[in-house]
């Protein structure tokens, strides 16, 4: 998927042409009445700015002509450069699209208007967006600390691990979300690109969801999908879409599980450096979810055994039922929403909180003693079963827990 040169005209009217195409764009999608921007604004903060429109020479300027050093990263989008607004003083995240990349015209306006429609914590911010001649640029806030894709499987030298706390959080924000999606959106929005890569990191590790070119509105009415070619990313597709291309919201619902098997394990979703069936995370993990004694197998090793078994065991259980091959055995976004915020509000403590042995696979989770101890006592566990967390909480958790 690439641009689409328009030959046998002047440049002059190339360029008049690709500015119709885009206000034509904006407008039949706007005045479509299936979709409801202002109550999906109003859910997401009230006091979001439109988008803004920005020249090719301010971006330029901002970037300091897009020299080398201020290259954030680059995929098959094109590229991601660090910028200055002169306008604002503001430090934003300027891509510039490919003309002869992978995102076309069409993805840039769906991102452009998706983004300008929603807003919540936990999507990122779309500032704003140059379509000066046959130029294509997205402005966004900017993340520093880079995406989970950075800390999860290329982490620079020098860079801590991500914790069993982080991680939790991190997880349960994605999830946040793709529930805003799913749930408060009319109709539907189905994000299809859901990936490690595609989830930016702020301050404090505070995820954001990012790149909504390839986002599709969801089924109304009786509709139980809608048809389309099938895109996304190897590995993270689920096995319905990919072969049929009738795409659901559960088809998000398994990207998410993928992505969770991610922070879980510390590995990645198509692995070619791997043999067998090692080489994909679902495959390699799906037989190890059926013996609870291998569940400390799974654990990513570069958390060196500081995690709480029991929410091991829980956050595999919300990965588990995610990834179910068929479509109708899958959970909600909104129930996993819940399981995960459950599990991030459980903290972990190594200082005071036993670090496991991954060599060890105890057919009962290795605290379970030491929990029920804590119970007799009248102390509080960090399992589901504690007294921590309303009745709300346990109803909806305990289909996963």
């Amino acid at each position: 998927m690439g641009w689409f040169p328009c030959s046998g005209t002047s440049k002059k009217k190339r360029k008049k042409k690709k500015k119709q195409s885009i206000q034509s764009s904006s407008e039949s999608i706007r005045s479509n009445p299936l979709f409801k921007p202002k109550e999906v604004i109003k859910d997401g903060g009230s006091d979001h700015l439109a988008a803004q429109t920005f020249t090719f020479r301010e971006l330029a300027a901002a970037t300091k002509n897009f020299r080398g050093d201020c290259l954030l990263g680059e995929g098959g989008f094109g590229r991601v450069y660090k910028g200055l607004l002169e306008s604002s003083n503001q430090i934003v995240a300027i891509k510039q699209l490919d003309r002869n990349g992978l995102q076309g015209n069409r993805e840039f306006l769906v991102e452009v208007l998706m983004l300008g429609l929603l807003h919540h914590p936990n999507l990122v911010n779309l500032i704003g967006y140059c379509a000066d001649g046959d130029q294509r640029l997205l402005v966004y806030e900017y993340m520093p600390l880079g995406s989970l894709d950075d800390h999860l499987h290329d982490p620079s030298p020098g860079k801590e691990r991500l914790t069993w706390n982080t991680r939790m959080k991190i997880a349960a924000g994605a999830a946040k979300g793709l529930e805003y999606l799913h749930d408060k959106a009319s109709p539907p929005v189905i994000y299809r690109d859901l990936k490690c890569s595609n989830i930016l990191l702020g301050e404090s590790f505070h995820p954001k969801l990012s790149d909504f070119g390839l986002a599709k509105l969801g089924p109304v009415g009786d509709n139980t999908h809608v048809s389309t070619r099938v895109m996304g990313t190897y590995g993270y597709c689920a096995p319905e879409y990919a072969m049929t291309g009738q795409l659901t919201l559960k088809s998000d619902v398994y990207s998410f599980g993928v992505v969770l098997l991610e922070i879980i394990t510390g590995r990645k979703a198509i692995d070619n450096s791997k043999t067998g069936v090692e080489q994909n995370l679902v495959a390699w993990a799906r037989p190890l979810f059926k013996d609870r004694r291998k569940f400390s197998q799974i654990a990513d090793p570069g958390l060196q055994g500081q995690y709480p078994a029991r929410g091991l065991y829980q956050a595999l259980a919300v990965a588990a039922m995610c990834v179910q091959e068929q479509p109708n055995m899958r959970p909600v976004i909104a129930d996993v929403v819940t399981a995960l915020s459950y599990l991030a509000s459980q903290k972990y403590d190594p200082e005071t909180q036993p670090v496991q042995n991954s060599q060890w696979s105890p057919s009962t989770p290795p605290r379970s003693k030491r929990e029920n101890d804590k119970r007799k006592s009248g102390g509080g566990g960090s399992g589901s079963g504690s007294g921590s967390g309303s009745g709300s909480e346990k109803n909806h958790t305990k289909r996963f827990f």
